[in-house]
């Protein structure tokens, strides 16, 4: 029974969780097997592909305010579209391991924009390199449109630097606190002085805005570009260390095994930033399949609604509703709450979100309906949400309860559905006042506190 309980375990961290397909093979095969097959069926890149419309022959300037109202709706509209077909990607996608990758890496380089061309763009640079090589990544999401746009570079010239993507990029996309100086983040604000990108989306470098002084970072001396100081950062095992940190607070535990992150930024700073080198030491080794890192993991709002599809097949007739429980939960895609990116742990519960997490399966399957009210700091596009409400939510989501059946009946569906069983009592299966036994077992165990857990 180990190595079912190790599967799981497995796909919970480096996927979203078992799904209805899943069954058989985490009863048949050992977790390395799985691994195995993760890593290959992610090999392919599959960028995400949508007709957007192309507002880069019209300057901002020149738009009147009906025009920018317009521009504003269709953004918006594409945004929904765009946060859909990635959410669906990962219910349902091929390429597990590669979702969750991009859903990490997206936690690492959190940008906001409202256009939704440049989102699009950066989603499909992330994808692209998420299980590539880091400095790949680094560079190309630090000349996206999004990245340059969220973090000021635009302003950035050579007689009035703007140090915010030169500080953000040390402090929280590479090295961490502590191992640069302000005099460094001077030098390579300098650096990038010039980095820019047409209306298009296309990265530019403009000579007449750009430094060609002489420039001393970390050390080193010369007249470095923005490719120069991302090269100098990589030279640095603080990056190593850095990133390793952050993949096991990620995918392994929130508290940190000093010993095992050092061993892991070690091997990914010998096979030069290899992603898959990294992944691979991770999932392989003994003390990820520690009981101490089993179960012990709240799920961030995405992986709860994610891994509730994956095993309960749901069509639902207002697909966006989908986007204003992720905004309800604390966790909307594209919009992260600030460039240090998502919270996680404890940060993901409180009193407002802990009830609805609870009781999501049970609106999902229909047993009772929606009650929804803003928090008291509501801001505007709490507001905007509530308005995008329909009237009846319970004929919204329709769960195919024949594919449950067909795959969970004759299962032990605690030990499917849940991580940990520590304090969960027998009398769950009668809380709900519902015909059918089966169905009301499995909302009720999804609807625990030990579902949240992974």
């Amino acid at each position: 029974m180990n190595h079912i309980l190790h599967n799981k375990h497995l796909l919970h961290r480096a996927g979203f969780g078992v799904g209805l397909r899943d069954i058989t093979r985490i009863k048949s095969s050992s977790p390395k097997e799985i691994w195995k097959e993760l890593l290959k069926k992610s090999e392919k890149f599959s960028p995400i592909t949508l007709e957007l419309q192309d507002f880069s022959a019209y300057q901002p300037k020149e738009a009147n305010a009906e025009m920018k109202k317009f521009f504003q709706k269709q953004n918006k509209e594409e945004n929904a579209e765009i946060i859909l077909k990635w959410y669906q990607n990962m219910i349902s996608g091929e390429s597990e391991l590669r979702e969750k990758m991009t859903f990490f890496w997206t936690g690492i380089f959190a940008t906001r924009t409202v256009v939704s061309r440049f989102n699009l763009q950066l989603l499909n640079i992330i994808k692209e390199n998420a299980l590539g090589n880091f400095g790949d990544l680094l560079l190309a999401v630090s000349q996206s449109p999004s990245m340059l746009q969220f973090l000021n570079n635009q302003q950035n010239r050579k007689d009035h630097p703007n140090e915010n993507f030169a500080r953000e990029v040390m402090e929280l996309f590479t090295m961490g606190r502590g191992n640069y100086t302000e005099t460094d983040i001077k030098e390579a604000a300098r650096a990038f002085t010039g980095w820019s990108f047409t209306p298009k989306g296309e990265f530019i470098m403009r000579p007449r805005l750009h430094d060609f002084g002489n420039k001393t970072f970390l050390g080193k001396t010369g007249n470095f570009d923005g490719k120069d100081i991302l090269g100098i950062i990589l030279e640095q095992k603080a990056t190593a260390q850095y990133i390793a940190k952050r993949m096991y607070q990620f995918f392994v535990n929130e508290k940190i095994d000093e010993k095992q992150v050092s061993q892991l930024a070690e091997k990914f700073y010998q096979s030069k930033y290899d992603i898959k080198t990294i992944l691979n030491e991770i999932f392989t080794s003994k003390w990820f399949f520690d009981e101490k890192n089993i179960g012990t993991k709240i799920k961030s709002p995405i992986e709860l609604m994610v891994g509730i599809q994956k095993m309960l097949p749901i069509s639902i007739q207002h697909p966006k509703i989908l986007i204003i429980y992720q905004k309800l939960l604390g966790q909307m895609l594209l919009y992260p709450p600030n460039v240090a990116g998502w919270p996680s742990g404890k940060a993901w519960i409180d009193s407002s979100t802990l009830m609805l997490r609870l009781k999501t399966p049970q609106i999902w399957s229909g047993i009772i309906s929606l009650d929804y009210a803003p928090k008291d700091d509501d801001d505007q596009n709490m507001g905007v949400m509530q308005k995008m409400l329909p009237k009846n939510l319970q004929g919204n989501f329709k769960i195919d309860w024949e594919s449950v059946s067909k795959n969970l009946k004759n299962e032990n569906i605690e030990d499917l559905l849940l991580q940990s069983k520590k304090s969960l009592p027998e009398k769950v299966i009668n809380e709900f006042e519902i015909a059918d036994e089966f169905k009301s077992r499995v909302i009720a165990l999804m609807s625990t506190p030990e579902y949240q857990l992974c």
